[in-house]
């Protein structure tokens, strides 16, 4: 007999097929589909079973917010134009990031197929949600997954007072043999704006040079933080705004410029823009001794001598990937608060919430 684990003080354990449907029932009775639904609830919880809980289930009720205010679409009319084989603007209409890009990268495979390379833009979107998610499930049909998102301006730029370019996230997932995928999932910020709150929860002090004040003044106390700075300075905040130019300027959807202009309405809607490109190997070779020597690659770097106080060797993804099967297994954790607020809105809108291990 297995033993139930043992959640962290303060936490829950929900075994994922629960909280998947649990987000899901909450989401459907927020405004959604069912359909679009269990998709965003399956985006929730790809990143909590990886131990990404900024994008997990705590996100459940903040889009419950957004559907409720009228931010997000909860029944869009999204459109996809072409002026390429391999080209394509699809038209969110406001609809939640994880409906959105899960389209755009379906989009994205199919054309790829017939054209070994594929660039699907997105337009008019609200929070993408964890990026890895779609490169991974591209990388799941053996094609490589690449995607750029830009948002409301909420990051300094190198030589600006205050915000000036978005905490810009990129992702990239290559297909493997026989282990998991490598999966870079990474924003442009030093840190982010979640860790902000999270030190200004706890009173720890945030890293030194990974958070400004309103006017971009460098601090490490979190009462006074308000947003990150760019990894890397100059290459973080360059890195931003070449992702912005990519995707929001390259599909006539502009967000920067609007923020900072007169025009209140540039900063009103919050608003995302996102480019998912897909390549198939199939189109540069044999796709199967592609993956056969991204193994080998893999595996090389893996086997190098560790420096001294390092626990291993690891590629980008596959300690997430090790995290998300023994968290299928054994259940995720849940934080007490995210677990109240869900709870809660499982009894205003006359949800049942499932019943936590171990209880």
């Amino acid at each position: 007999m297995t033993d139930t684990p043992t959640p962290a003080p303060g936490r829950v354990t929900v075994p994922a097929d629960a909280l998947r449907g649990f987000a899901a029932a909450l989401l459907e009775k927020g405004g959604l589909s069912a359909e679009h639904a269990r998709t965003t609830a399956d985006v929730f919880v790809w990143a909590a079973l990886r131990g990404v809980d900024s994008h997990g289930t705590v996100r459940v009720t903040a889009y419950l917010e957004l559907l409720a205010k009228g931010t997000a679409n909860g029944h869009p009319e999204m459109t996809v134009t072409s002026g390429a084989p391999g080209v394509a603007v699809l038209d969110a209409d406001r609809a939640p990031g994880p409906v959105a890009l899960t389209a755009a990268s379906e989009e994205a495979v199919n054309r790829a197929r017939a054209s070994g390379v594929a660039a699907v833009g997105v337009r008019r979107t609200v929070h993408t949600g964890a990026i890895g998610y779609y490169v991974a499930k591209i990388a799941e049909q053996g094609l490589i997954g690449i995607a750029f998102v830009a948002g409301m301006p909420n990051m300094g730029y190198t030589g600006v007072k205050g915000a000036a370019v978005a905490t810009s996230p990129l992702a990239v997932a290559v297909p493997a043999a026989s282990q998991a995928p490598l999966l870079l999932d990474m924003a442009t910020a030093t840190i982010a704006l979640g860790r902000i709150r999270q030190a200004r929860a706890s009173g720890t002090a945030l890293p030194e040079g990974a958070a400004a004040t309103a006017d971009g003044t460098p601090t490490t106390d979190p009462e006074k933080a308000v947003m990150p700075l760019p990894l890397g300075g100059a290459k973080g905040s360059g890195m931003s705004l070449a992702f912005e130019l990519i995707t929001s300027v390259l599909v006539g959807a502009p967000i920067l410029a609007a923020f900072h202009s007169e025009d209140p309405q540039g900063r009103k809607h919050h608003r995302q823009n996102a480019l998912i490109i897909a390549i198939d190997p199939a189109a540069f070779g044999d796709p199967d001794a592609f993956t056969a020597a991204v193994d080998t690659t893999l595996a090389t770097l893996t086997s190098l001598t560790p420096a001294d106080d390092a626990p291993g060797v690891f590629y980008p993804g596959e300690r997430s990937a090790g995290l998300a099967a023994r968290r299928s297994a054994e259940g995720i954790p849940v934080a007490a608060k995210v677990w109240r607020e869900l709870t809660e809105s499982a009894g205003r809108l006359g949800v049942t919430p499932p019943e936590p291990l171990g209880r």
